[in-house]
């Protein structure tokens, strides 16, 4: 009897470490008041095991907290924890799991971010995905939802609001705790309402523009944004899932001060979070090496291989700045 009680409790889950909340228009993490300073990983359902281990001990190290990936992706490879009917989808869902439990050995939150599609079709298929991620993922607590990416831009990806708020009532029913987005594109106040009206929606998550203004008006557009939240009745966490990043157009490419730059004021302007965003270098080609976090299998090396010196300047003085901008 002895034996399988302790045979019992060997095989039960271990108590997650690192548990995600709010407060105040800030995230929590295990209770005190987190600014979250994360990096995009959306491949790294791809990514070896190694590979997600060193990275996230790379970015650990240098004092990021939390990390960005996609749920429904093929970019390079079609890396998605669920099918083309929204049913789990191996091995990519048990690496997802896999990730979750790195990240939450390591004090990390998890962005698991859904996106309207070539991975989902249609609102049948998103609603089935959803609610299989939402019974799946339930043990951790180290995660939230992004619904819909970038949800509002017109094509293959628009959702409409109406479509999230059920989308996140189906969350709810099964995991009635989890925090939950829906990343769109630099809101108007109208749009803004409309977001903050969806109760079950916990913060906002906008994709910036990404030209030289973005960076200059990072302060005050984010102190403007939550002054707008709160003439409006309701304050969310303002959090910066996917500013400018490296690569993405001929006509700008950021450098370390512009990235550090939209950071700093990013803080001093009241954000709750930032993310290094990285991805394919587009003027590269064809090929569009290094694809960075869009392409993490074996071939590519792993995120932190494929940054280049600029990228790696930023990660190393990241935190620092946050320490910094965040002292009164």
């Amino acid at each position: 009897m002895l034996c399988s009680v302790v045979l019992l409790l060997l095989a039960l889950p271990e108590p997650p470490v690192t548990q995600l909340g709010l407060t105040a228009g800030h995230f929590t993490v295990n209770g005190r008041p987190t600014f979250l300073l994360g990096f995009s990983y959306y491949a790294g359902l791809g990514a070896p095991a190694d590979f997600v281990q060193q990275d996230l001990d790379d970015f650990r190290a240098a004092g990021f907290n939390w990390l960005r990936v996609f749920a429904t992706l093929a970019a390079y490879e079609d890396t998605s924890a669920v099918d083309v009917g929204g049913q789990p989808r191996e091995p990519y869902l048990g690496r997802l799991k896999a990730l979750l439990d790195a990240a939450d050995r390591r004090g990390m939150v998890v962005d698991v971010t859904l996106a309207r599609g070539r991975c989902l079709p249609d609102l049948a298929v998103h609603r089935q995905a959803v609610q299989t991620l939402a019974r799946e993922l339930l043990p951790w607590r180290n995660l939230y939802f992004d619904l819909a990416n970038e949800r509002d831009l017109r094509g293959d990806g628009f959702v409409p609001l109406a479509e999230v708020a059920e989308l996140a009532r189906l969350v709810r029913v099964i995991d009635p705790g989890r925090l939950l987005t829906a990343s769109d594109c630099d809101p108007t106040r109208e749009a803004l309402a409309a977001f903050l009206a969806v109760p079950q929606l916990s913060f906002s998550a906008p994709h910036r523009w990404r030209d030289p203004s973005s960076v200059r008006s990072s302060r005050p557009w984010t102190a403007q944004t939550i002054a707008t939240m709160r003439e409006l009745g309701r304050v969310v966490p303002l959090h910066y899932q996917e500013p400018q990043r490296r690569g993405f157009a001929a006509r700008w490419e950021p450098q370390a001060a512009d990235f550090l730059a939209d950071l700093q004021g990013a803080v001093e302007g009241g954000a709750a979070g930032w993310c290094f965003h990285n991805g394919p270098q587009n003027t590269a080609g064809a090929d569009q090496r290094p694809r960075r976090s869009f392409d993490l299998r074996p071939a590519e090396g792993r995120l932190w291989q494929q940054l280049d010196e600029v990228e790696r300047e930023v990660v190393k003085r990241c935190a620092g700045l946050v320490r910094q901008a965040a002292e009164p």
